[in-house]
């Protein structure tokens, strides 16, 4: 009976936020830009002229024009939204997905996006969004866990006109136990061609692949040479230094086995490939491109040492 009241009542809300309509408008904190619209271009590899050539634009319509896909960058809240934005309050996939959390429904994936562009926009122009709740389906049973797809629909309006539109559904859902885990620990897949790897690990060992016949180190392993193609890997023992090449701060979701938030680095060894571990004993806000770390090795049973990363001073 309670799984028959809480679904009631999420079907019960969903028709109040659709019954609602669009949320109110939330602006772009910038007008369309030529320095975004570079860097947007630069990123996905866009050399269409018109985006960025005055005398190439002119020459197909008449001005300088922002790529179509990149609609949804301009009204986008960034990474840390003032509370209390204009429009945010009633965001219909804010609303539902603060009545799917308090369900039990915590975890979300995107599941697809089909946008609609209805015209070219202008470097220049003021867009605002505005967002209606179009359905919400469920409970259904899903490879992630039992949960409710949630689909929505914003419109970008530049003034009173109508610019481009976007569906976009996720998938809130109870996510089922880990699988593979043991001890709150996920554990890594262990094939013929990582076995070396983890061996080293168990060792105190950090084992680099290395191609039997050209000698190129590669990291993760795999059963063929990208650079000459053999199959005859062996591998060196790495010294287990090196300099952090980038990082990321992990506060969201829970991963077992972790406090968060914690650093994850990917480092570039001494032997110049690169591996990923956590940084052990990281503050986060003091970490920097370039910190060297050591490697160091992270027993959590009988079958399975990891390797992790800790600074280590000059």
């Amino acid at each position: 009976m309670a799984d028959q009241d809480a679904t009631a009542a999420i079907r019960q809300a969903a028709e109040r936020i659709a019954a609602a309509g669009q949320s109110p408008p939330r602006a772009a904190p910038d007008p369309v830009n030529l320095p975004m619209i570079r860097h947007w271009t630069q990123a996905m590899g866009d050399t269409n002229p018109v985006y960025t050539d005055a005398a190439a634009a002119a020459s197909v319509h008449g001005h300088l024009v922002a790529p179509p896909a990149m609609v949804q960058v301009w009204t986008m809240r960034g990474l840390r939204p003032a509370p209390g934005a204009a429009g945010d309050s009633g965001d219909p996939l804010g609303l539902m997905s603060a009545v799917l959390d308090d369900a039990g429904f915590t975890s979300v994936v995107a599941t697809n996006s089909e946008q609609e562009y209805y015209r070219y926009l202008r470097p220049g122009e003021q867009l605002t969004v505005r967002t209606s709740l179009e359905g919400v389906t469920g409970p259904k049973r899903t490879a992630l866990g039992e949960g409710w797809f949630v689909t929505t629909r914003s419109t970008w309006y530049a003034g009173d006109e109508a610019v481009a539109a976007m569906r976009f559904r996720v998938l809130k859902f109870r996510p089922a136990a880990p699988k593979g885990t043991v001890g709150d620990v996920l554990r890594p897949v262990v094939t013929a061609d990582t076995a070396f790897f983890w061996d080293g690990t168990a060792r105190g060992e950090l084992r680099i692949q290395r191609c039997g016949g050209c000698g190129a180190l590669r990291h993760p392993p795999g059963p063929m040479c990208p650079d000459c193609g053999a199959d005859k890997p062996e591998y060196v023992l790495a010294a287990g230094t090196g300099e952090v090449y980038s990082y990321v701060v992990h506060h969201h979701p829970p991963v077992p086995g972790r406090q968060v938030p914690f650093v994850i680095a990917l480092v570039q060894l001494t032997e110049g490939v690169r591996m990923v571990g956590e940084l052990l004993g990281a503050d986060p806000d003091k970490v920097s491109i370039g910190l060297p770390v050591r490697a160091e090795f992270v027993r959590v049973d009988s079958g399975l040492t990891l390797p992790a990363w800790r600074e280590n001073p000059r």
